[in-house]
């Protein structure tokens, strides 16, 4: 707190001087702030601490959601979109759908599971473009900074690769010919509302929305465990963060 307060005052005082001498006052604000935090963390700490988390982070996400079960057995398991739901409490008294829903289930995840593979270059690349304000920002800012900046900078780069994977491996499972076979099953079934829901979109967006949930999680712990700051960088980067 009381380094966000020393660096608002040093923007207020900046604007009361002339060009000429906004340097001079920028060098004495930048001294009074690291007096305040204790002369413990410079510019070039910060920046190499947040990334060195942030990849400790995504790494750990990209591993784990990418392993065998890592979407299927686990609190990010992808569920059979909702508007699918009522061809598949309709199929199963039909022979051959009989375990529509499981079957799906089950085909949905291994899909993601394969598709999180492509995750990892992706979040290293945006990790290695961020500038020093958006580290300091983001060490500085609330529990889940670093998840919404990398959100922002990469959701639409993971959608772009991630949905051809997860229809490719929606295929290697042969999920969506399944799926197609149901719902054409479904409906041929007297007086109901025809229906085609894609499995893609759907799949595509939840493994997303596991991935990034699993890396703010780990976000988390980082800030709020030093048990989990395993490199001295860590422990000083985010002794800071403790102080705000």
């Amino acid at each position: 707190m009381i380094r966000k307060s020393l660096l608002l005052l040093a923007a207020l005082a900046v604007s009361q001087f002339s060009h000429a001498q906004i340097g001079d006052v920028l060098k004495k604000a930048k001294t009074v702030v690291t007096e305040a935090t204790g002369g413990a963390l410079s510019q070039e700490d910060a920046g190499k601490g947040l990334k060195e988390a942030l990849n400790v982070g995504v790494n750990e996400a990209v591993s784990f959601l990418s392993a065998q079960d890592g979407y299927f057995k686990s609190p990010y398991k992808i569920l059979v979109p909702e508007e699918a739901q009522k061809v598949v409490s309709r199929l199963k008294n039909v022979p051959g759908f009989t375990n529509v829903e499981a079957d799906l289930t089950e085909r949905m995840n291994r899909a993601a599971e394969d598709a999180a593979k492509k995750a990892g270059p992706i979040f290293v690349s945006a990790i290695t473009k961020m500038s020093f304000q958006d580290a300091l920002n983001i060490l500085m800012g609330n529990p889940d900074a670093a998840t919404r900046y990398l959100e922002k900078t990469t959701y639409q780069q993971l959608y772009n690769e991630f949905k051809p994977v997860i229809q490719e491996s929606l295929d290697k499972v042969n999920a969506r010919s399944y799926w197609k076979s149901a719902v054409t099953a479904y409906n041929k079934i007297p007086l109901v509302e025809k229906t085609n829901p894609e499995l893609d979109d759907h799949v595509t967006k939840k493994a997303l929305a596991g991935m990034f949930s699993l890396v703010e999680t780990k976000e988390k712990d980082i800030r709020s465990n030093p048990k989990l700051r395993t490199s001295e960088l860590l422990k000083k980067v985010f002794a800071q963060q403790d102080k705000k």
